[in-house]
């Protein structure tokens, strides 16, 4: 799903972190980590507790990019969103695992038809908006219909769209489209009916996506509506003040009944929106707040504070996971056109010491490819990247020889992560030895995905994937990310590198209507994913492992494997510091 942002689909998280790594001691399982460098165990802060009340604090250095569920790619909005908005199916969460795809406002995943070409939803019974209105199959219907009005949503997620007979629908506020659109049936309050362009295998993970949250129309303010999306989970909004804090409290209309997935503990969060990272990491280390956590990557450390994290008290509040989000550096293919000049600067990248501005082998590892081994179906991929991360100087001088290419370049990064600026620094240096001037370009981070999107994309910038909401698929990182548009005539939406092979195109364009199993398509897409990538549009980075240290009063804190950040949905408060 989604770009990790401070989110998601990054969906894209924010975090100033440049740490060494460290020894120490291996925990006992839900002990709390103060973990090797080496070891990437899930590690669970206070599992089990069952107590009821008070409220979690959460630290933010930035607000969210939105709150709409019809306008998010983002993995923060999805962790947050889960307390105040419901999908017909949901990516549930479980530390250091890909998520497991189960029924939400639907009774079950789906009924598929023998072609495989219509998928069946029932609501369950009593679902209600927070004003106590049904929640009825036109919601849900006319929350995916938002999504489409891509010239006023430009970050909608568009995985379920392109799944959908749509016939050129172009959203509900288009001239003459109201009613139009053909791509969902309701035939009665409680059944919503998708038809598809071609089978889809997997279709209950893309149900899961927010673009299935109920909307009602009447309520519907468009880019307004960010600021109080109507409730349909445990949680509402009563405050948000843009830039500063938000607070949610009990939704009374949700009933626990319908919902085994959210354990819904505490009655209140209060989102403080503008904290400094040194701050959040300050604070949480030395538990000045006992309810206080953060949703930063990394859990917002600094690197000053590195050593701390071994101190008995920190390591029994800190939760741990290997996570499914990787970092890579994306290439503007329509910039730099020529896939030997992209691999000459690939080869060229100091990767070891990017690594090292993501704090070492403590949080994350070098990867050679946006895809991993715990995916279905992966197969091995190519690459002449050096494993360890060292940069190969001469053979990127050997590959432009004869050859013209760009003599300077822009790298843009997000402004909020001084990581990110240190990382041009070394791309700088990198660069210049084969003879390419790099400027560094900020970008304000409220902005960053919205700018890679657009025409003002620069030659070079940083971005993260968090597998989508069946990340233990391989589909769910290789078509959003280099897969073609939802025609299959051009790159499509979260292909930040605008690559587009025809060939490559029709064929995971044909791969989109195939059955079959998740490892048999997924060694498909892989196949492809590795033959695209022989053209250089990005270079893979950081598998990331997140260490986050919450407050001592926090109990089921775990590290999403697909937030990269503490799963809201699981966290309870308890009385007593521990």
């Amino acid at each position: 799903m989604n770009r990790r942002t401070v989110a998601a689909l990054a969906l894209t998280v924010s975090a100033g972190l440049t740490l060494t790594a460290c020894g120490g001691p291996k925990p006992a399982p839900g002990s709390g980590s103060n973990a090797p460098a080496d070891a990437f165990e899930a590690v669970k802060v206070g599992e089990g507790d069952t107590t009821r009340g008070g409220n979690v604090n959460v630290l933010m250095s930035t607000d969210f990019q939105t709150l709409d569920p019809g306008n998010s790619n983002y993995v923060q909005t999805a962790n947050v969103g889960q307390l105040y908005y419901r999908t017909l199916t949901m990516a549930k969460e479980e530390a250091g695992k890909p998520p497991t795809i189960v029924p939400d406002l639907a009774t079950d995943l789906g009924k598929v038809s023998k072609d495989g070409l219509t998928w069946t939803y029932t609501l369950k019974k009593g679902l209600k908006f927070e004003d106590g209105s049904p929640i009825t199959a036109k919601d849900v219907k006319y929350g995916v219909e938002r999504t489409y009005a891509r010239d006023v949503y430009t970050q909608a997620p568009q995985e379920l769209n392109s799944a959908l007979s749509d016939d050129g629908y172009k959203g509900p506020y288009a001239k003459g489209s109201a009613g139009d659109f053909k791509g969902i049936e309701t035939p009665d309050a409680r059944t919503v009916v998708f038809k598809l362009k071609q089978p889809f295998a997997e279709f209950p993970a893309l149900v899961s996506r927010s673009n299935t949250a109920p909307v009602p129309r009447a309520k519907d303010t468009k880019l307004d509506y960010t600021n109080h999306p109507v409730s349909t989970g445990p949680y509402k909004i009563k405050r948000y003040d843009r830039g500063r804090s938000l607070q949610l409290v009990r939704n009374p209309q949700w009933d626990a009944a319908t919902d085994p997935n959210r354990t819904a503990l505490p009655d209140t969060f209060t989102f403080s929106l503008s904290t400094a990272q040194s701050t959040i990491s300050q604070q949480l280390l030395a538990d000045s707040d006992p309810t206080a956590l953060t949703l930063d990557s990394a859990g917002g450390l600094q690197a000053s504070d590195a050593a701390k994290l071994d101190t008995a008290d920190v390591a029994r509040r800190t939760a741990s996971g290997l996570i499914g989000c990787t970092d890579v550096l994306d290439f503007n293919t329509e910039s730099i056109k020529d896939p030997v000049v992209r691999k000459a600067i690939a080869v060229a990248i100091d990767r070891k010491a990017i690594h090292l501005q993501y704090g070492g082998a403590r949080f994350g590892k070098l990867t050679q490819s946006y895809i991993n081994a715990d995916q279905r179906g992966y197969v091995t991929q190519h690459t002449d990247l050096d494993p360890a991360g060292q940069p190969k100087v001469e053979e990127a001088k050997k590959l432009l020889k004869g050859r013209d290419y760009p003599k300077k370049l822009v790298y843009g990064y997000a402004d909020a992560t001084p990581r990110y600026k240190n990382m041009g620094t070394s791309l700088q240096q990198n660069l210049k030895q084969i003879g390419i001037d790099l400027e560094l370009r900020a970008i304000p981070a409220a902005n960053y995905y919205t700018t890679l999107a657009g025409k003002n994309m620069p030659d070079i910038a940083r971005s993260g994937w968090c597998g989508g909401a069946d990340s233990g698929s391989v589909r769910t990182t290789v078509d959003p990310n280099l897969g073609p548009s939802v025609d299959g005539k051009s790159f499509g939406f979260s292909n930040i590198p605008r690559y587009h092979d025809p060939e490559i195109a029709r064929a995971m364009y044909a791969l989109r209507g195939e059955n079959g199993t998740s490892e048999k398509l997924g060694r498909k897409w892989a196949t492809l994913f590795d033959r695209g990538m022989q053209d250089y549009p990005l270079v893979p980075l950081i598998r990331s492992v997140t260490r986050s240290v919450v407050g001592s009063r926090i109990r089921n804190a775990q590290v999403g494997y697909f937030f990269g950040s503490i799963d809201l949905s699981t966290v309870s408060v308890t009385s007593k510091k521990g």
